[in-house]
């Protein structure tokens, strides 16, 4: 039996090896990870890859297991089965929580700090340099716009002021790896817009996000892939784009004066349906746009807007979650 250190006695800690799950630039990794509470299956083996330098959008209704993955990837809770790996190495390994910055959703800091005293106490957790803390605290409070509200107490602060407070202690320490959960609650537009450049400029650093949010037409402006957590399972993964793609439904626009020769179209077995000056086409399958820009370009029409649907980030999750949940029908004005 290997010897135990003594009481009170030093040891490095080192992280544990196990087979990386993804490529050597994935970040935030689990393969079939599973969270039972008794009878509640809060997470069914859910895999999921999170690159560095992107910003990865968790979705999904109350309930349906959000937390408690991030819980997981925090090492807060541990799984029930499957693994999951941060930064190439278990979670919950203390050699990488220094790499980790977190804004937990409705956090209460004690409002006795003032901003500045604030990050001064966080960083002497995290172990940095008094001179370093004085440094980056005032750095990271003038980023989120709360330098001139550094030294006064917390209770006096707004909620959106809390907010970035909770964002700056978050990316003081320069972390590699940055949990985000409703960064953007209670914040007025003017500072959502500035948060979402804030993510901007770290993802451009090489910083990877996880950001949990309710707020979709946010998380459509600013994530490069998003996932959609449903009971604990994932239903839906991919880029924007990929998911908001209307498969087979284009727009197309002519000059001005220039009329669509429909009836030709509906011939050749196309649907097509004007829409203002445009005109919608819905495509069977096998069906391609090609052949209805050949006929128009041999006919001498020109055309000046051609594209493919999309729909919004919101309507794809309602209708997504709805389809999967049991027992409960698509409204009307959502069927297609």
């Amino acid at each position: 039996m290997p010897e135990q250190p003594e009481r009170g006695s030093t040891a490095v800690q080192t992280a544990p090896t196990m087979r990386p799950i993804g490529g050597s630039n994935t970040v935030i990794a689990t393969s079939k990870l599973c969270k039972q509470y008794k009878k509640i299956e809060a997470l069914k083996a859910v895999s999921i890859q999170v690159r560095k330098g992107e910003i990865f959008g968790l979705l999904g209704q109350n309930g349906a297991g959000k937390t408690t993955l991030v819980k997981i990837m925090l090492g807060i809770t541990k799984p029930t089965f499957g693994d999951a790996q941060l930064l190439g190495v278990p979670v919950g390994v203390p050699v990488v929580r220094s790499r980790i910055g977190y804004l937990p959703e409705d956090h209460r800091f004690p409002d006795y700090h003032t901003g500045a005293s604030l990050l001064d106490f966080y960083g002497s957790l995290l172990g940095m340099p008094a001179m370093e803390r004085l440094r980056r605290s005032h750095e990271v409070l003038e980023i989120v716009g709360l330098k001139g509200r550094m030294d006064y107490k917390i209770r006096t602060y707004s909620k959106g002021m809390k907010q970035r407070l909770g964002i700056a202690q978050a990316i003081l320490h320069k972390p590699d790896v940055i949990f985000l959960d409703e960064p953007t609650d209670g914040v007025d537009p003017v500072g959502r817009r500035e948060i979402r450049q804030l993510m901007t400029e770290l993802k451009a650093q090489g910083t990877t996000i996880f950001l949990n949010s309710h707020l979709l037409s946010e998380v459509e402006l600013i994530c490069d892939r998003v996932a959609i957590l449903q009971q604990g399972e994932l239903i839906r993964e991919g880029t924007i784009a990929e998911l908001t793609q209307m498969r087979g439904q284009f727009v197309v626009g002519l000059a001005d004066g220039q009329t669509l020769p429909t009836a030709d179209l509906e011939g050749k077995g196309y649907k097509v349906r004007p829409v203002g000056t445009m005109w919608e086409f819905d495509l069977a399958d096998g069906q391609n746009i090609d052949p209805v820009v050949d006929l128009l370009r041999a006919r001498g029409l020109s055309i000046r807007h051609l594209l493919e649907k999309r729909q919004t980030l919101e309507d794809l999750f309602v209708e997504t979650v709805l389809a999967a949940e049991p027992g409960i029908d698509m409204p009307m004005a959502r069927k297609r």
